[in-house]
Order: structure tokens, then C-alpha cells, then sequence
């Protein structure tokens, strides 16, 4: 076989490779219910730390995940449920807030503050929505930590309030995960007895 031929015949393998690829990849996009965060695909059958990693409005999270040695945890079985604070969400604090909570010396607050995040449990909306209006328009939940969320309607969209009376709008729901749920929200949750 002519080298020109060949060269054809790799070239068009190459390009049959391609095609399949990228149409193995959107069969698989529509087949997971992807749902993008940050301008990024959230793949169900990714945990919540693999999936965090590719979100651009979550680097602060992810930085703080791993300053408090939370990674392992969170790629963990679970399930968990996670509220995650965006970017924006965590700009909200005090000025130098964050830079110092990812000091060493503040790991341990910088980890109650994250685990007041988590619920041990895959709550979808759906099951945040049924407990609300089971406990007339309030359901309470028990963060990881051990602390209390108040879970609120305010219309169709979910309102998070923290012990400190702090209010968070969930913006994004129902990020599946391998290990559990994400629901994006748009401000930082504080236990009662930190900060």
C-alpha cells in the first residue's frame, strides 16, 4: 500500500475515533442529567470533590475543603448532602475572613464551619420541600457538625437560615452526585457558636 494511502486510512480512523468519542461523550452527558456549575459539567457518577474541582465559581470551597482536610472525607460513600457556597457566596464575609480560616492554626473552626454545610443523608429538594411543609412551612435539620439549618419556602425557591439568623437562597439544586447531592447557595451558613 502507497504511503499516501495509508496515511489517508489513519487520518480517516483518526477521525471516526473522534466522532465516536465526542459522541460517546454526549451520550453520556444526556444519560447522567448533567447539570453545569461554574461553566462546568457536573457528572453524577463523579463525587462531590471531583465534581467541585472543575466548578470556577467554587475554588474558594475547594480551598477550603482542603485547608481543613475535608477532601477524603467528602470523596468519601456517604451520602451526603452538601449546601455549596459559591465564589460570591464566601466574598460576603468580613474582609480577610477567609484568608485567615485557611491559616493551619484555624483548622479546626474552618472545619465546623464547612461540616455546618453537610447532612449526613442525600436530601434532593424535593425531600427538603416535603419536610418543610410537613413542619408548617419550617423543617430543621441537624448539620454533620451537630448544628441546627432551618430549611424555609419563600415562594418556589428554598431559604436556608443558620443559628445565627443568617439567611442563604439555594440557586441551584438537585447536583447529583456519586456520593450524595449538591445545592449551590449564595451565602455563607455560620454555626452559633463560631465567628
Amino acid at each position: 500500500m502507497k504511503r499516501s494511502n495509508i496515511l489517508t486510512v489513519v487520518s480517516f480512523s483518526m477521525t471516526i475515533l473522534a466522532v465516536t468519542s465526542s459522541f460517546a461523550q454526549d451520550t453520556m452527558m444526556k444519560k447522567e442529567k448533567i447539570v453545569m456549575v461554574g461553566g462546568a459539567a457536573m457528572y453524577p457518577s463523579k463525587n462531590i470533590v471531583e465534581n467541585a474541582l472543575n466548578s470556577k465559581d467554587h475554588t474558594t470551597l475547594v480551598a477550603a475543603v482542603k485547608a481543613a482536610e475535608l477532601v477524603a472525607t467528602l470523596q468519601g460513600e456517604g451520602p451526603f448532602t452538601v449546601f455549596a457556597p459559591t465564589n460570591k457566596a464566601f466574598n460576603k464575609l468580613p474582609k480577610g475572613t477567609v484568608e485567615t480560616l485557611v491559616m493551619p492554626e484555624n483548622k479546626a473552626t474552618l472545619h465546623h464551619i464547612l461540616t455546618y454545610h453537610v447532612l449526613a443523608g442525600d436530601y434532593k429538594a424535593m425531600d427538603i420541600v416535603k419536610a418543610i411543609k410537613a413542619g408548617n412551612g419550617k423543617a430543621i435539620f441537624t448539620t454533620v457538625n451537630g448544628g441546627k439549618l432551618t430549611a424555609m419556602l419563600k415562594g418556589k425557591k428554598v431559604m436556608l437560615m443558620d443559628e445565627k439568623g443568617g439567611t442563604s437562597w439555594v440557586t441551584i439544586a438537585d447536583v447529583h452526585q456519586s456520593n450524595g447531592v449538591i445545592h449551590v447557595i449564595n451565602t455563607v451558613l455560620l454555626p452559633n457558636d463560631k465567628m
